[in-house]
């Protein structure tokens, strides 16, 4: 039996789903685990993945050299090794073209906070990188000013790249972002983005804290903040040539506009969510495995 086999058998199930989810035409996208400190595991470039083999998974080392695979590694691969350097916690990276997230990177529109619950639990603030040629070293440092404080970022002009312990949790930041990009299209099709409130919203952070997932909203300089105004990533948008074109947040379009104090029966709604969310994370982790 190849080594690394059930890592690969799971490698091809992602490959599978971001296939049938429609975000990876082609032989786009790719999928990378490290199984070792200098050992990384790639899909192949100009191979589907919805169609993807254990043999056909190569081996590269941590400098993108292949050293293991008859197919060749994927061109992008250098993007994921900047994450592997730059973060010992993750072991997985899933790169791929989810269309709503990344119409959001196409019109370099920042993605919205302070919307739906799941969101601030899981994702929190959303980055959009500035524009470089795929494949280059360039485009792989792109990720370096937010790679540290987010799990999943949008690529300019390009798509996605998520990341996490294994390469089911990896894959999760994307299916969970692209489907948020899709409810705020069609939200705004429909004529208002309503906005959680300020107390809402902190609620929910609190919720997360408490829950070990940590966010940069957490910290003490933004305390005094409105968060749903103050983005951390803005200091970036120039050099990405991203601003608020599309959903900006006003007074007007909070959910709780008045003013008045957050009703009890709410805030237990938004914990008994953030809790079931977080179960059904922990219960997926034993699903949809290979059984081969």
């Amino acid at each position: 039996m190849s080594q690394w086999l059930t890592v690969k058998q799971e490698m091809c199930e992602i490959g599978r789903r971001i296939y049938d989810r429609r975000f990876a035409a082609g032989n786009d996208g790719n999928i990378s685990v490290r199984v070792a400190p200098n050992e990384v595991l790639c899909t192949p470039t100009l191979h589907c993945k919805g169609f993807m083999k254990p043999d056909d998974i190569a081996t590269i080392d941590m400098s993108g050299k292949q050293i293991a695979g008859e197919k060749k590694r994927s061109s992008e691969a250098l993007l994921h090794l900047e994450i592997y350097k730059k973060r010992s916690d993750i072991n997985s990276v899933v790169h791929c073209h989810p269309p709503h997230a990344t119409a959001f990177g196409i019109a370099r529109e920042p993605i919205p906070q302070a919307v739906l619950p799941e969101i601030e639990m899981f994702l929190g603030e959303v980055p959009i990188t500035k524009y470089e040629t795929p494949g280059s070293q360039q485009f792989a440092d792109t990720i370096l000013p937010f790679v540290d404080r987010t799990n999943v970022i949008v690529l300019a002009n390009h798509g996605t790249v998520s990341y996490g312990e294994t390469v089911e949790r990896a894959y999760w930041w994307t299916e969970i972002l692209d489907a948020y990009c899709r409810m705020l299209i069609l939200a705004n099709q429909l004529g208002r983005v309503a906005y959680l409130s300020e107390a809402e919203t902190r609620e929910l952070l609190e919720a997360k804290k408490a829950w070990g997932f940590s966010d940069p909203r957490n910290s003490e300089s933004m305390k005094d903040c409105d968060i749903r105004r103050h983005a951390i990533f803005r200091q970036t948008w120039a050099v990405s040539g991203v601003e608020q074109r599309v959903f900006k947040y006003t007074e007007e379009s909070s959910a709780q506009s008045s003013g008045e104090p957050v009703d009890p029966q709410n805030e237990e709604f938004i914990r008994k969510i953030a809790a079931e969310v977080v179960r059904q994370m922990k219960a997926s982790e034993n699903c949809d495995k290979p059984t081969g």
